[in-house]
């Protein structure tokens, strides 16, 4: 919980603040970015949320803060942030909330489907928040797991044995030591079923892959996202913790397949034709292949 004696000093005046715990992990400025902002290397309030949909955005950034560096001084009713989860994106993919500081805040999808098609796959792992899981029971639980990659996997023991669900993990991220039911090997793009393709794509780490549902949404980790800075999609270079060169490697394999958003674990989510996709991924690939 959030302690008003450590706020920072870099938070206007008024009711909602950042204290010091702050571990920068973006999700604030994503969820509510007419409240907060980045600093420097923790994020902090710019402008008192005003409006109806200014507070209920910076409530839900509240919840979902990792660290709990949120706060408010009138200890505001924090349940409006909390039902909001989890958020829906588009169509029937939805953003969990509730971030988990074991996985430094990386953000985590539902996508909801009939059982008939196969049930509700959780794609990494939020804190296990009671609220979340009673909301997603009430969803239709988790038949499965896809763990794009070991840094974001967080509390996936818990939601398995909850729900039951089968995890799909690769082999060279320890799947085997997790004991995941479902291993992926090699670099060949496997068919989950009908709707899902898992593409491994080491760099990050040895074991990332990213999932492809529908020819319509990449899920993709720590791979690939968009910078609303630069207005292209782009990786990241310094955070490539096992092999720069093998991230840029893997990455053309995405040309191969078809999308219209990026929804990646950390990072900006984007939407955009699959032909406009397509052409900021071969900029994308085009500069990192540079950039060796």
């Amino acid at each position: 919980m959030a302690n008003v004696a450590r706020r920072l000093s870099q938070n206007v005046p008024g009711n909602f603040f950042v204290d010091e715990t702050c571990i920068d992990c973006d999700a604030c400025r994503q969820i509510a970015p007419a409240s907060f902002r980045d600093h420097g290397d923790q994020s902090s309030v710019y402008h008192q949320p005003e409006t109806i949909d200014e507070i209920e955005r910076a409530l839900m950034a509240l919840v979902a803060c990792p660290t709990g560096s949120i706060g408010a001084v009138d200890k505001r009713d924090v349940r409006v942030g909390i039902r909001a989860f989890p958020s829906l994106v588009a169509e029937n993919v939805y953003f969990c909330g509730f971030t988990s500081e074991r996985s430094y805040g990386a953000w985590s999808y539902l996508i909801v489907r009939a059982a008939e098609m196969g049930g509700n796959i959780l794609v990494d792992s939020p804190r296990f928040a009671g609220p979340l899981v009673k909301r997603i029971a009430e969803m239709g639980g988790v038949r499965t797991m896809f763990l794009t990659h070991v840094d974001d996997i967080a509390d996936h023991a818990q939601f398995a044995r909850k729900f039951g669900a089968k995890r799909i993990m690769h082999a060279d991220d320890g799947a085997q030591s997790l004991a995941v039911e479902q291993v992926i090997e090699g670099e060949d793009a496997v068919r989950l079923d009908d709707d899902l393709i898992a593409v491994p794509v080491p760099g990050h780490t040895r074991g990332h892959m990213v999932l492809l549902y529908r020819d319509k949404f990449l899920f993709t980790g720590d791979h690939l996202a968009w910078s609303p800075e630069q207005q292209i999609l782009t990786a990241f270079r310094d955070v490539a913790w096992y092999s720069w060169k093998e991230q840029t490697r893997s990455m053309p394999k995405l040309l191969d397949h078809r999308f219209e958003w990026v929804l990646p674990g950390h990072g900006r989510i984007h939407h955009d034709t699959a032909e406009a996709m397509h052409r900021h991924l071969e900029r994308c690939v085009s500069w990192m292949k540079s950039s060796q």
